[in-house]
């Protein structure tokens, strides 16, 4: 590669690094604690960080005093609010041998284990909402809106059938009146 392509190859990777970082939504902490996002120019609190993250889209938290992406921080703090409610996901025990993972040459093994499994849980997950998106057509509920409505317009037309043979003084269509007989 000659020199010049490759000083454009560079001025385009760190276009695209550019373009990246633009994309990442930034949301500053204050000294008084404050959560600011840039995106949406409004304060926001633990919980709708929590919301931002569930959404998806990349982010980072930045300190407003030291510019230092504390992103980890604020991921740390967010699960143990969590934890701390009654909608928990580790047990004691799980904490507690998390804890011990954290000292030894295991350390850099359970980390890399974690990530993994991680990444094929999200991986097993997506799969399944893929294949229930399949299942049940574009709206989740549209299954179990048809189901409803199938049922109603069934119950519907057996009340209509019954009440109109009554007042008729004949039987229900559809019903073999020679048992009877």
């Amino acid at each position: 590669m000659s020199k010049q392509a490759g000083k454009k190859a560079g001025r385009t990777n760190e276009k695209a690094a550019r373009d990246t970082q633009e994309d990442v939504r930034v949301i500053k902490k204050y000294p008084n604690r404050r959560l600011y996002d840039t995106a949406t120019s409004r304060y926001i609190t633990l919980s709708q960080v929590r919301e931002i993250i569930r959404q998806g889209g990349p982010f980072k938290v930045v300190d407003t005093n030291t510019d230092e992406d504390i992103t980890r921080h604020i991921l740390v703090q967010i699960i143990t609010e969590q934890e701390n409610s009654e909608d928990t996901v580790f047990t004691t025990d799980m904490l507690v041998k998390m804890i011990r993972f954290y000292d030894g040459s295991t350390r850099n093994m359970f980390a890399d284990f974690m990530d993994r499994n991680l990444q094929i849980f999200s991986e097993q997950h997506k799969a399944w909402q893929d294949q229930m998106g399949q299942i049940m057509g574009a709206h989740p509920m549209s299954v179990f809106t048809n189901m409803t409505r199938k049922n109603l317009d069934f119950w519907r037309e057996m009340q209509d059938n019954f009440f109109s043979s009554e007042l008729a003084g004949k039987p229900a269509k559809g019903s073999d009146d020679s048992a009877e007989r």
